[in-house]
């Protein structure tokens, strides 16, 4: 048995953050941070949770269950096979990759496009052509991911970013401002919710089998030691993604009293850059929003095309990487508006199902595994999940919108949690029920 080294740890923990940040981790703790200005800590919390906690917890779980179709499979086969293949779409090829596709460029390199040298829609196209072609390259070897994204890129994103933040502090922007909208009222549960943006609670359940790949290939095949090190890994990934979201929600904070509010993190982000470094600024800017896509594009087209390839054997695990890539880049080409109108939704639906799906599993030894208390608290929780989509895209129903409106933070966007409470609570009941109705039938069987 051989055990993994410090520095193959580091590499791997660079690599599972890297997996992580990409250009919505970007925009959104800047944007949270100008717009909850004096609460921006009490809001970061709640962010932490949601954009930090369940993502680490995410991946131990799947890691440490041997898969997210084992763990899915908890609740039963048919949610096993419905869960995992909507998880996987919906983070990869239909929604996930092509946002990290097109939204470096909309967001860090379209604005600076000379106006009249060329169409947003031709450059758009070059600009994923190339980015994707790196991404397939970078695919095709999995087995060297921890180098090059250990060793290379993440280490000069993270100097990109600390750069940034060094460099306000010999310029300041300002002081924080006052807080605005949900980041006054309620902004630790504004934060929460603001993590579920990130994707990375989702993005987690699939880099799980990316990460236990990782360890393999280094040499850790006892699975305690793959367990192990996984946690090691994820704790010290979660802890370099608070500190640069740390950074990045303070650059945010101080620029709104020099700013003004901006309609996203990507513009509050250029505008500090170009305060601090000058039109230089706009170059670094799509060099760290291209970095971070990159790396978690890679991360999702490799574990993507990992799950497809253990389930269609018949089909190599290039095969997926070249249909998801070019698939992706197809779908980027749409637009990152027309992405992001499908992705709130989606993640509405998705996120608490699956926050409840690694709560249980971190819990699953008070309950014994059973599979009926998984199915009662999943089932309550993604029913409430279901409806509360379909109200907030106009599918409106008079009674059911009524009893939702009375669920404890509903209008927080969190109705979900007492359902997840009560469905637990019920299937403990259905659990003692069971073992007693088991224990008299053996009793029976003993006299006869």
């Amino acid at each position: 048995m051989e055990h993994l080294s410090k520095k193959n740890l580091v590499l791997i923990s660079l690599m599972l953050f890297s997996l992580f940040f990409g250009a919505g981790n970007l925009i959104f703790p800047p944007f949270l941070g100008q717009a909850a200005g004096e609460n921006t800590w009490t809001a970061m919390l709640g962010f932490f949770v949601t954009a930090v906690g369940f993502p680490v917890l995410g991946v131990i779980a799947v890691v440490r269950s041997g898969g997210l179709n084992k763990l899915s499979k908890r609740v039963n086969s048919v949610f096993s096979v419905i869960f995992t293949i909507l998880i996987y779409l919906s983070i990869g090829p239909c929604l996930g990759i092509p946002r990290a596709g097109s939204l470096p460029f909309e967001m860090a390199v379209a604005p600076f496009l000379p106006k009249g040298l060329i169409s947003d829609t031709l450059a758009l196209f070059l600009y994923t052509l190339v980015f994707f072609s790196i991404a397939y390259w970078l695919c095709l070897t999995p087995s060297k991911l921890v180098n090059r994204m250990g060793k290379v890129l993440t280490p000069i994103l993270l100097m990109l970013i600390t750069g940034i933040f060094v460099a306000s502090l010999f310029k300041p922007l300002g002081g924080y401002g006052k807080a605005t909208a949900e980041y006054a009222t309620t902004p630790f549960v504004k934060g929460f919710l603001d993590g579920y943006l990130t994707m990375d609670t989702i993005a987690a359940l699939n880099f799980g089998i990316v990460i236990s790949s990782a360890l393999v290939q280094k040499g850790v095949k006892d699975k305690k030691d793959i367990v192990s090190n996984s946690i090691k890994a994820g704790v010290i990934a979660g802890f370099l993604l608070m500190v640069i979201y740390s950074m990045i929600a303070h650059l945010g904070a101080t620029s709104g009293g020099r700013f003004g509010q901006t309609e996203n993190g990507a513009q509050t982000l250029t505008n500090v850059t170009l305060y601090i470094f000058g039109k230089q600024g706009a170059v670094l800017l799509a060099s760290i929003f291209s970095l971070a896509c990159l790396t978690t594009c890679v991360g999702l087209i490799t574990s993507c095309s990992q799950y497809f390839a253990l389930v269609f054997p018949k089909v190599k695990y290039k095969t997926f990487v070249r249909i998801i890539t070019i698939s992706s880049m197809v779908l980027a080409n749409m637009g990152l508006t027309k992405i992001l109108a499908v992705s709130v939704p989606v993640l509405d639906a998705i996120y608490p199902v699956a926050i409840v799906l690694i709560i249980l599993s971190m819990v699953d030894p008070l309950f014994q595994g059973k599979s009926v208390v998984y199915r009662s608290t999943i089932g309550f929780t993604g029913v409430v999940s279901i409806l509360s989509v379909l109200s907030d895209i106009g599918l409106k129903i008079g009674v059911v919108e009524g009893l939702l409106n009375k669920l404890p933070l509903y209008t927080q966007g969190l109705g979900w949690i007492l359902p997840a409470i009560l469905g637990f609570i019920l299937g403990i009941f259905l659990k003692l029920i069971k073992g007693d109705m088991e224990k008299q039938a053996a009793r029976v069987g003993d006299i006869q």
